[in-house]
């Protein structure tokens, strides 16, 4: 047992990404059941679909999971609503100031972790009152830190910024990385990637099945007018890099972009002209496995490379 596993009440301190299109209540259950923490992901979700699937997932484990919710939404009341309502006890937010709920989520009894890319934004989630701390590099998926620091120096920067339980997040998909951050200072792992990549994930299978092809280089960190992004090189991407090359605007760029457009390549599987968003890490993998086979190969490949290090 460390400061993760026992805040959070888990077997492993093994955290899944709260990633939208891809993190419903079959794959939060799964990870759950399987001794890490299952995150829903409100962000692709309406306060009304959220309750569907907090109660589905309460259905299908009894072990702890949580929601994981970005700031920046704009129905962020109501979805925090259903949150209190339904009775959450973890929530993992992200994207704006935590300072705004931490406060009010602590005070109704539950536990808080917020997701950084800089130590700076690491003080001030001290300084709010959170439970613990993600500090995420910018090898991860979809949105991403202006800072553009990597994993290996963020987590060390966060580390010596605070005292708090630290999970890394950010390129971690094995249990290699998982002892490389440990080392660094981080008590837990947020894996967010392999997961997306999972069987129980509700991303569509020809978004999956690109992503389990990809090398190294075929993602790329776009939107930085907007909203840093990595992206899956293809044709919106291409597209996107094109408009940031000869200048567009940000309105051009929303205006590019549309409703509904990361919804229409994750969840949908339009690979051509949707929006597909996957972190560096998926050039490791080559196989769609169960949340369970994750998080035990995890734990065994964690364990393998301690014994090597220590022969």
């Amino acid at each position: 047992m460390n400061k993760i596993t026992k805040l959070f009440g888990i077997q492993y301190p093994i955290v899944q990404g709260g990633m939208a299109w891809c993190s419903g209540w079959k794959l939060a259950a799964a990870v759950s059941n399987a001794g890490g923490l299952g995150l829903l992901s409100a962000g692709s979700m309406t306060p009304e679909l959220l309750r569907e699937h907090i109660r589905k997932c309460r259905a299908a484990t009894t072990k702890p999971f949580g929601v994981n919710v970005p700031l920046m939404k704009p129905d962020i009341e109501s979805l925090m609503q259903v949150i209190v309502d339904e009775e959450i006890k973890i929530v993992f937010t992200s994207a704006g100031n935590p300072k705004t709920w931490t406060p009010r989520l602590k005070a109704l009894g539950m536990t808080v972790a917020h997701v950084v890319s800089s130590s700076k934004f690491a003080r001030k989630c001290e300084e709010a009152g959170v439970d613990a701390i993600v500090a995420e590099g910018f090898e991860a998926g979809g949105h991403n830190g202006r800072e553009e620091t990597t994993t290996l120096c963020l987590v060390p920067a966060v580390r010596r910024a605070t005292s708090l339980p630290l999970i890394a997040a950010g390129g971690i998909g094995t249990g290699e990385a998982w002892v490389a951050v440990q080392a660094l200072g981080a008590e837990g792992i947020q894996v967010g990637t392999r997961f997306a990549l999972a069987t129980e994930s509700s991303a569509h299978p020809d978004f999956k099945q690109l992503c389990l092809s990809l090398n190294e280089g075929d993602t790329k960190l776009l939107l930085k007018k907007l909203s840093p992004t990595r992206l899956v090189k293809g044709g919106f991407c291409t597209s996107i890099e094109d408009m940031e090359a000869r200048g567009a605007s940000k309105e051009e760029l929303l205006e590019f972009i549309g409703v509904g457009r990361a919804r229409r390549g994750m969840l949908e599987g339009d690979v051509e002209t949707g929006e597909l968003e996957m972190g560096q890490v998926a050039a490791l993998f080559r196989e769609e496995q169960t949340a369970a086979t994750i998080v035990q190969d995890l734990v065994e490949s964690y364990a393998a490379a301690l014994r090597r290090l220590s022969s």
